[in-house]
């Protein structure tokens, strides 16, 4: 490979599934950098990233790690981003800023399923990636199955650079494909340049053909050089291997071991020749060169020292401390370090910086430009898994629903509802360690610890039959007393068709004015009815009532409109309703029939599946599903798809329960009133 010149600073995100060792393979880029003077494991606590009290507990990352280092006098960032599909937002947010994207998976074939989401993100974006397959120092690995596997899942050609040399089922080395030259792992130090084993020749010629193929389809002149049989120049090679990778056009695929130190030199090779320029990342966001500097934010965070930082890629120009940004002034500019941001004055080109204290600043704003919007933002991925919960001491509300809001603004994949009816906080996330994380982070950060418990399903009820009724209020005391008399009929309505309140009261029998006052007594009752829920689907008609011209009031009318229906609801023969929603299931079609089983194992009713629109190999499941069995849906989802099968809803109609089901639901709301009461 020819010299290159010194690059523009540039940025890579490591994903790919949990427990793949993106954060092992971060430690390893940064100790062959020489960034750091040893290697530090996962098992022992002692690594760069996942340094958050969280992510040690877990063993695994719960935010993005950031980490600024130079290699060969070239700035790199990277972005090592969770690997739980539960944190999956911060990866696609600042997959969406990088120059290029590691996808790191493990060598079982198996498991290839489990990078199908991440890649599908990627080439829907046209975020160019490379494949790093870790953890090759385990025996018995069969790498073209893997491939064939992973192939499955990518809608990107997967172009194997290297074949690896063996030492009876152990890998210890990989021949180049373009140079032709073989190495063998030194772990701690640098490859040895060795001979390429009789034993890896013809398995390196067959695949540096495929190569060469594989690049052909996208360069007219290489497909006449390999049909004439002439050996293409190796500055040709790569050139096309680095402009196909910045089109996402190919997928290279990298092999080695994190752990064990293994194909780190060569990945760094890769990445800084071939990953492209962050002008040309800026360009395929949609920022034209020149112009007013531009950044855009992919994390936000509220750090405890330095509050609120806005983690953003500069695309266009350069940034300073202090100056007036998004309506407000920078406070602190922030480069990753290897532990702390470290400060700094000025931001450039290609940078990952954080900008201090910018208020009004949000994950995918952009900041400072001309008004360009730098394409599409990934939406917050929907909510799949909900908890309530309220602070463990009463007088905190305040403090709380502060704390909650800034957990939102971090990850928009949370998101906060203020249930009225119930009177109840909930906070929707991706999964229950999602949410686990945010329980934590209440404690440690804000100081908030919190009570939680299973959000109330809001069920509903309605009546049968109907009924009239007749409703006095009548209070005297010294003074002005208290007079209202009110006849009413109360109706079923179809399912859906709501509340209506009618009124035919002919010849003054009530004042029009007192009218909205009955509409708003039988309002207040309806709130809560016999079985304790809300009332729906009923009509109410006003047909007479008198009235006294002193005594009668607003609050007379509304109190007697209660105690007409106090005494007629439950002549009408109360109803529950459960809420029913209407539920996408979405899986590789290996697993569609356990989605149908998980379905019908919950009172669900299958509408029907059919292949998943742009998704090869998947399958997207349609059903009904009653609102109190999906609290852990996604949960039971995940274990059985290998953590990718997941699913999108919407309310679609409430539906009669009764019987057993239907009286302990009863049973514990009245319960639950007796102890708020």
């Amino acid at each position: 490979m020819t010299g290159k010149t010194v690059s523009l600073p540039r940025a890579a995100a490591l994903v790919g599934p949990f427990s793949s060792g993106k954060t092992s393979l971060l430690e390893a880029l940064l100790f062959r950098a020489e960034a750091i003077p040893r290697q530090g494991r996962i098992k022992d606590g002692n690594t760069v990233g996942d340094s958050s009290a969280e992510a040690r507990a877990r063993l695994m990352s719960v935010e993005p790690n950031l980490a600024c280092v130079e290699f060969m006098g070239e700035k790199w960032s990277f972005v090592d981003c969770p690997g739980s599909v539960e944190f999956q937002q911060d990866s696609y947010n600042a997959l969406l800023t990088v120059d290029a994207a590691i996808v790191v998976c493990e060598p079982d074939p198996a498991r290839a399923v489990m990078v199908a989401p991440l890649l599908k993100f990627l080439d829907t974006h046209k975020v160019p990636h490379l494949l790093f397959v870790n953890k090759m120092d385990a025996g018995g690995i069969r790498l073209k199955e893997t491939l064939e596997a992973l192939q499955a899942v990518s809608e990107r050609p997967l172009v194997l650079r290297e074949v690896p040399i063996r030492e009876g089922d152990k890998v210890t080395g990989y021949v180049d494909l373009v140079s032709e030259r073989a190495y063998k792992y030194r772990p701690g130090q640098k490859s040895d340049l060795i001979k390429i084993p009789d034993s890896a020749r013809e398995e390196e010629q067959a695949a540096r053909q495929e190569m060469l193929e594989h690049l052909a389809d996208f360069d007219d002149h290489l497909m006449e050089e390999l049909l004439e049989d002439v050996a293409p120049p190796s500055d040709e090679v790569y050139g096309d291997l680095a402009k196909d990778l910045a089109d996402d056009l190919i997928v290279p695929v990298f092999f080695g071991s994190a752990e064990s130190d293994g194909g780190i030199t060569r990945l760094w090779k890769a990445l800084r020749h071939e990953v492209p320029e962050p002008t040309t990342t800026a360009a395929r966001l949609g920022f034209a060169n020149g112009g007013a500097p531009v950044a855009r934010v992919f994390k936000t965070q509220h750090a405890t020292h330095t509050g609120k930082l806005s983690w953003s890629r500069v695309l266009r120009g350069e940034f300073a401390d202090a100056q007036l940004l998004a309506g407000g002034k920078v406070s602190g500019l922030f480069v990753p370090g290897l532990g702390n941001p470290a400060k700094v004055a000025k931001a450039s080109l290609g940078e990952v910086v954080a900008f201090g204290k910018l208020d009004s600043a949000a994950t995918g704003m952009v900041l400072g430009g001309d008004g360009q919007t730098g394409g599409e933002w990934p939406a917050a991925m929907e909510p799949l898994f909900a908890m309530a919960l309220e602070a463990e001491k009463k007088g905190d509300d305040v403090k709380l629903s502060g704390a909650l809001t800034k957990l939102v603004e971090e990850d928009p994949s949370y998101r906060l509802e203020q249930n009225a009816e119930f009177g109840e906080t909930v906070l929707w996330g991706q999964g229950e360690i999602h949410l686990m994380v945010a329980f934590e982070r209440l404690k440690s950060r804000f100081g908030m610890g919190v009570v939680t418990h299973k959000p109330t399903v809001p069920y509903k009820e309605t009546i049968r039959k109907s009924t009239s009724v007749h409703g006095r209020h009548k209070k005297q005391s010294g003074g002005h007393g208290q007079f209202g008399d009110v006849h009413l009929e109360i109706r079923p309505q179809p399912r859906g068709a709501g509340f209506v309140f009618e009124d035919k009261i002919v010849g003054g029998a009530v004042p029009r004015n007192y009218i909205p006052a009955v509409e708003d007594g039988v309002v207040e009752f309806l709130k809560q009815g016999a079985l304790g829920f809300p009332v729906v689907d009923v009509a109410v008609i006003l047909t007479d009532g008198s009235y006294h011209s002193v005594d009668s009031s607003d609050m007379a009318f509304k109190t007697a409109a209660r105690i007409a229906m106090v005494e007629g609801l439950p002549q009408c023969e109360s109803v529950l309703l459960e809420p029913v929603l209407a539920v996408d299931i979405s899986v590789p079609a290996d697993f569609t029939s356990k989605a149908q089983r998980i379905i019908t194992g919950r009172r669900g009713q299958i509408l029907g599946f059919d292949a998943k629109d742009g998704w090869t190999g998947w399958d997207q499941v349609s059903a009904y599903l009653p609102q109190a069995e999906m609290g852990d849906l996604i949960v039971e989802l995940r274990s059985l798809t290998m953590g990718v099968g997941t699913f999108a809803w919407r309310f679609d109609h409430l539906q009669e329960l009764s019987g057993r089901p239907a009286d302990q639901v009863v049973a514990a709301r009245k319960e639950a009133l007796a102890k708020k009461g």
